[in-house]
């Protein structure tokens, strides 16, 4: 939940596998959270020691996934020896802090722009919401097309057919639970299902759900812009319209907005940032402009969301 290792303008390196097939649940973030020490360093060995299924109270394989979608939304970044919590999810998840249950939906929207906005170790995550625009679609049409986009990401990487099927059904299963539980687990509710971006329209069919998003944060949003703006044109003064809408990587696509709420958001944002980012409509002409931006003044649309 913090700008780290920036994707290119390509799009991010591949990285596939790494949950055991466990969608993301609410509560997992915190579990990995509350590891973390007063420097908000967690030691490595936490998650592979053998009282660690005591310890976060799941089974081995969660263990394993709890720290998977930790580094994938980057609430815990690799430092070698240690992995370190960044200054925001402290903020959020700490316990007097600004969502330590991650019960509110900004939480999980963040989450959401670190996986298929950033895509940092979630390569179908980022793929799924920048390249696939059929209407419907199911798993298995998705399949060979994602594997084409992840070998031409990296020639070198081997990528089985089983790897993509298993990462393909846990993100979908992410946005769009199974109606019917086969195990205690499963009637968990993953913490991406409450954005209602992706739904099942007829068995195993899916669509996406494009519109206002009115659980969507304005400060969200920015959040999400700055930091696509930063990736993809740090040095430009401006961006358009149609960039921040239909652009690979940008909150437009990666949101599911449909045009008229993405320009109210652009229109509040001169009042949210005062006057760090503004909107302007003129002879046809639709851009936001910027001052200069610190990380902090990013963080404090972030703690906007949680008034």
């Amino acid at each position: 939940m913090k700008k780290t290792t920036p994707s290119s303008k390509s799009g991010p390196s591949v990285h596939l596998s790494g949950h055991e097939t466990f969608p993301l649940r609410q509560m997992w973030l915190k579990k990995a959270f509350d590891k973390a020490d007063d420097d908000g360093l967690i030691a490595k060995s936490i998650f592979t020691h053998e009282g660690a299924i005591a310890s976060f109270g799941v089974g081995k394989n969660m263990v394993s996934s709890i720290r998977h979608w930790a580094l994938a939304c980057e609430l815990m970044i690799d430092e070698g020896q240690v992995f370190r919590v960044p200054s925001l999810p402290m903020e959020i998840l700490r316990d007097e802090g600004l969502d330590p249950f991650a019960e509110n939906p900004s939480t999980a929207w963040l989450a959401h722009w670190h996986l298929a906005g950033r895509g940092f170790r979630s390569t179908t995550w980022y793929w799924l919401f920048n390249h696939v625009t059929a209407p419907t679609f199911t798993r298995q049409e998705l399949e060979d097309p994602l594997a084409q986009y992840a070998r031409s990401r990296d020639p070198k990487h081997r990528i089985a057919n089983a790897t993509i099927s298993r990462d393909l059904e846990t993100c979908l299963r992410g946005y769009a639970p199974k109606a019917s539980a086969s195990s205690p687990e499963d009637y968990a509710e993953p913490l991406l299902s409450e954005l209602s971006l992706l739904q099942e329209v007829h068995k195993g069919q899916y669509a996406f759900r494009r519109g206002p998003k009115a659980s969507l944060h304005d400060g969200i949003f920015a959040y999400a812009l700055i930091d696509f703006w930063d990736r993809t044109a740090e040095n430009q003064s401006s961006i358009a319209f149609e960039t921040i809408a239909y652009a690979e990587g940008s909150p437009g696509r990666v949101f599911k907005l449909d045009e008229e709420s993405i320009a109210q958001r652009l229109i509040a944002l001169s009042d949210l940032t005062r006057g760090k980012l503004a909107w302007t409509d003129s002879a046809g002409l639709r851009q936001v402009h910027r001052k200069a931006l610190s990380n902090e003044d990013q963080n404090a649309m972030v703690r906007r969301a949680y008034d």
